[in-house]
């Protein structure tokens, strides 16, 4: 199974029975029968499962975010978002870093410096009501063009790829220009953990 184990019962919580809805390499449909802290009852719920994710906030020398501007087909719009990709092996050695790694090349065309860090943020549930998807959050400090350029996966439209400065990235997300919810978590995490 591609998909990950970090959710698991914890206490209070009992997992009674476990219908698979619809499956396919990228996304399962359950429906688990549960009981909850607060609800001695078992009763049933919907729960989606994908990969874990990586979030990538990669960020210049001189103090700007890069952001990528990518097609997302469930919105039919075309908006503006930290590089991001799904974590395709779990049992990868340090599988985050890779990810995160990989996706920054691929998806914006930059890459660490030699003297470059990556700074864990922790993880965060995008959506908790029905999936237990889950996106761990790295910041790059210290990115550079790769003198390879992008290599954007066939199935993405990625248009664009800009650096902002602070006060641009924050016009950005008070005016709504900024929507999605990777990016969005990153970004308070960073300012959070004073960071950026």
């Amino acid at each position: 199974m591609p998909f990950h184990h970090f959710i698991a019962d914890s206490a209070g919580w009992r997992t009674l029975a476990d219908e698979t809805l619809f499956a396919n390499p990228y996304i399962e449909v359950h429906r688990p029968t549960v009981t909850s802290p607060t609800r001695a009852e078992p009763f049933t719920w919907t729960v989606t499962h994908r990969k874990g994710a990586v979030v990538i906030a990669p960020l210049t020398p001189d103090g700007k975010l890069v952001l990528v501007r990518q097609e997302r087909v469930p919105i039919r719009a075309t908006i503006w978002e930290f590089p991001a990709g799904q974590i395709d092996d779990n049992a990868e050695p340090d599988a985050i870093r890779a990810t995160g790694l990989r996706e920054l090349r691929e998806e914006s065309g930059y890459e660490l410096a030699p003297d470059g860090e990556l700074v864990a943020l922790g993880h965060f549930f995008p959506s908790a009501g029905f999936t237990d998807e889950h996106s761990h959050l790295l910041l790059a400090r210290g990115v550079v063009p790769s003198p390879h350029g992008h290599a954007h996966d066939s199935a993405e439209a990625i248009t664009e790829c800009r650096a902002f400065t602070r006060e641009e990235f924050r016009a950005m997300i008070a005016s709504g220009e900024i929507r999605d919810a990777n990016t969005l978590a990153a970004f308070a995490r960073l300012v959070a953990m004073g960071l950026w």
